[in-house]
């Protein structure tokens, strides 16, 4: 038996001690070996890449791109990312916003000699704006074969939409000669048929009041990149929207409203690769 007449000897206490102050040893031991295997895998991803990129391949980790679409039916600008999991194939996330426009849309100028008003669209009673959040994928179909060359991508997919309507103001005379800024409505509806009370267009009024219209939307679309560095996108897309809302979307007067909205668009794309 061992008599002590200090501390009670405690052996979970020094192997604890004793672990402590062997951690750096092995943590620095372990760090170099660490360090050069990452560096070499890092090498190695880079040759790979270089060799694929030589070859014409698109090939990335994470693809950030913005673009600005002009569709059959209106405009729209987009951000997206995208992430490869396996060669020629990437997940693709987009958040779209933009504005619908009625293809009878016509823009009345106003007589600015006595400042009136700005220019506005005769019979328009609102503004359809909308965003859209969607998934889907991009394949490369045709690899560029040269830095030169036009590298080709099939893009499909969908998402959620929402549609924002603004009501659509315009600067009216009425009948005692007052001017007024006017939405439609039933008390209102006269003027926007009547040409000789409207003095203008108030395209700046209204945002407060947008009522929100849930939908869903596909897309579907060929991306030819001509881009001459894979780490930099260029690209010119082509496709077709479909959209579909929870109910009719009045835009213009005197013409069938409708949920369904199908058009093709054209989108300059442009963004980085890594």
């Amino acid at each position: 038996m061992y008599k002590f007449t200090g501390n009670k000897f405690n052996p979970v206490k020094k192997i604890v001690l004793l672990i402590l102050a062997l951690a750096p040893v092995f943590l620095f031991a372990q760090k170099p070996d660490s360090r050069s295997q990452r560096k070499a895998e890092r090498k190695e991803r880079v040759k790979l890449l270089q060799k694929q990129a030589e070859e014409g391949a698109i090939v990335f980790a994470r693809q950030t791109a913005f673009g600005i679409k002009l569709n059959t039916d209106g405009y729209g600008v987009f951000l997206e990312l995208g992430r490869m999991k396996v060669l020629r194939k990437a997940d693709l996330y987009w958040l779209e916003i933009g504005e619908r426009k009625h293809a009878k849309e016509e823009r009345i100028p106003t007589d600015l000699t006595f400042n009136f008003g700005s220019p506005y669209i005769f019979g328009k009673i609102n503004n359809f704006y909308y965003a859209k959040l969607g998934y889907g994928k991009q394949v490369t179909v045709g690899s560029k074969g040269n830095k030169n060359g036009i590298a080709v991508s099939a893009i499909y997919g969908g998402g959620i939409s929402a549609g924002l309507l603004k009501p659509y103001y315009i600067k009216i005379q009425d009948a005692s000669g007052i001017n007024r800024n006017v939405k439609y409505g039933d008390t209102t509806s006269k003027y926007f048929t009547d040409p000789t009370a409207i003095l203008g267009g108030m395209p700046l009024k209204g945002f407060g009041e947008m009522q929100f219209v849930p939908g869903v939307h596909l897309r579907t679309a060929f991306r030819f990149d001509y881009g001459r560095y894979n780490d930099l996108l260029s690209a010119l897309e082509i496709g077709l929207n479909a959209e579909f809302y929870s109910k009719k979307m009045p835009i213009l007067l005197m013409n069938k409203e409708k949920r369904f909205f199908f058009n093709a668009y054209a989108a300059l794309t442009f963004g980085r690769r890594n």
